[in-house]
């Protein structure tokens, strides 16, 4: 337990050696090291000193959470760090969901490492002005899984913000895990006083992920985290309907053959103007009301809405940003745009001057 640190053995709810109910909680209860615990000195975490120094460096802190999982968070913490990047910003993009790494392949970062200076830790480089920091790089092969309980997970977020050298960076994006369970209590606990600007939280349109998602928001007012907005993801399904694959059933059996050619040779002949129209398909239930209204009962701000794009979809799975180039999302990409810059300027407006 050098430093304060959570032993690799301890059980999964323990409330840290340092902690004034260490040895003595509920949690600690037939722990191996909880005497110890109970009779060892108490004092404040030397490491958070060391948290502090790192990101004394960083100007903005950025959580993105959820309540739920499959949502898109780590797609949208992703198009996030490119957007900022590509706002000639110095971003640094953490990656803290240790069971479910998505950074190296969202970024195609796939197969690199992590190296080791006298700095310490170096983020592995998307671009000059866009570094990134995953467990994922750090695991013999992708498929390896991560068996761990909470003090060793804990371990490696602290491990990640007192050891990487970011540099001088406008922003550190931290990509969380859904739910509101041991990372997300460590990683607001151990960059508190060092100042979180605040937290985006992502959901999709139906009760089943509000539910979670109004526990994420509680977690956020009781914690102290300021929430930047609701970002309601895809929010129906929206694409140019000359992409959009037409099928003829054939039997009551459900067998269907493909007669997107025929559809779209019959549109350009006799409704050219059709072509480009995009086609719109709701795919969740929003009978609800969605994020917008679970935001104005909980009080918190409604960023806006992105549409379940194949474009972006296509672009996450290659790594690329949805913002430019041959990937530019024509349906997604200015919803996305338009939400990241409400956030920069939130950012802002609330910095001191």
């Amino acid at each position: 337990m050098e430093n304060g640190e959570i032993p690799e053995n301890a059980n999964e709810h323990c409330p840290g050696p340092q902690s004034e109910t260490a040895g003595k909680s509920d949690s600690c209860a037939g722990c191996p090291n909880q005497e110890v615990c109970a009779t060892a000195p108490k004092g404040p975490d030397p490491d958070l000193v060391a948290i502090a120094e790192r990101m004394s460096t960083v100007k903005h802190k950025i959580l993105v959470l959820s309540g739920k999982g499959g949502v898109g968070k780590s797609t949208f913490s992703a198009q996030l760090s490119f957007a900022l990047a590509g706002m000639d910003h110095q971003v640094g993009l953490m990656d803290i969901d240790i069971c479910g790494p998505s950074m190296p392949k969202m970024l195609a970062l796939e197969g690199h490492e992590i190296h080791q200076s006298n700095l310490g830790w170096s983020p592995v480089y998307v671009e000059d002005n866009l570094g990134v920091m995953s467990i994922g790089f750090m695991l013999p092969n992708s498929d390896e899984a991560v068996v761990w309980r909470g003090p060793r997970k804990n371990a490696l977020i602290k491990q990640f913000l007192k050891d990487v050298y970011w540099g001088e960076i406008d922003y550190l994006v931290v990509d969380a895990p859904p739910g509101t369970s041991d990372e997300h209590i460590s990683i607001v606990q151990y960059l508190q006083a060092t100042g979180i600007d605040g937290a985006i939280i992502v959901t999709t349109p139906q009760e089943v992920s509000l539910i979670d998602v109004r526990k994420e928001v509680s977690f956020c007012k009781k914690v102290g985290v300021p929430v930047l907005g609701v970002v309601e993801n895809m929010s129906g399904l929206c694409q140019p309907l000359a992409n959009v694959t037409f099928m003829k059933l054939q039997s009551e059996l459900g067998l269907s053959v493909d007669v997107t050619q025929d559809v779209i040779s019959c549109l350009r002949k006799y409704a050219p103007e059709l072509v480009n129209v995009l086609a719109y398909s709701e795919v969740f239930d929003r009978s609800g009301g969605g994020a917008e209204r679970m935001c104005r009962e909980m009080g918190v701000p409604f960023l806006g809405s992105v549409p379940l794009d194949p474009q972006l979809c296509k672009a996450a799975e290659q790594g690329k940003s949805c913002f430019e180039g041959d990937n530019k999302c024509s349906v997604s990409a200015p919803a996305l745009k338009s939400i990241i810059e409400k956030v920069v300027a939130l950012i802002k407006d609330e910095a001191p001057q």
